[in-house]
């Protein structure tokens, strides 16, 4: 890997702790349930769209720099991105009124995906 590889891939691991924390951020507000069901439905989809930009980017910057080296934990991160693509999906199909319950299902998913690559992709950027 190169020096500019390498330091890059420090540069995601600050960028990566950031997004979590704005995404996370978006998601309590969204399920916060203070906001009226047009504004909700309005924040959700800015939510998703962040969230799939987020998972977008290290699709394509990030993970092709690690696959060499750790294709199994790249597997599994991309798995995780596939599973919420699916259940963002599925938040954009669903009646109005079930949209807490996926708000719901998507932050218990997207908070285990993000505490996985906090604990075992951060360490891999930051040496």
């Amino acid at each position: 890997m190169s020096e500019a590889e390498k330091s890059r891939l420090v540069a995601w691991a600050g960028e990566l702790r950031e997004a979590h924390a704005r995404l996370r951020a978006l998601l309590l507000e969204a399920r916060a349930g203070t906001l009226a069901r047009a504004d909700l439905l309005l924040y959700c989809q800015g939510f998703c769209t962040a969230l799939t930009d987020h998972h977008e980017a290290e699709d394509a910057s990030l993970f092709p720099v690690l696959a060499a080296e750790h294709p199994a934990l790249i597997a599994k991160l991309r798995e995780d991105h596939d599973l919420i693509a699916m259940l963002l999906a599925e938040l954009a199909r669903a009646p109005e009124g079930d949209l807490q319950q996926h708000l719901d299902g998507i932050g218990a998913i997207m908070e285990s995906h993000f505490r996985f690559e906090e604990r075992d992709l951060l360490p891999l950027l930051a040496g």
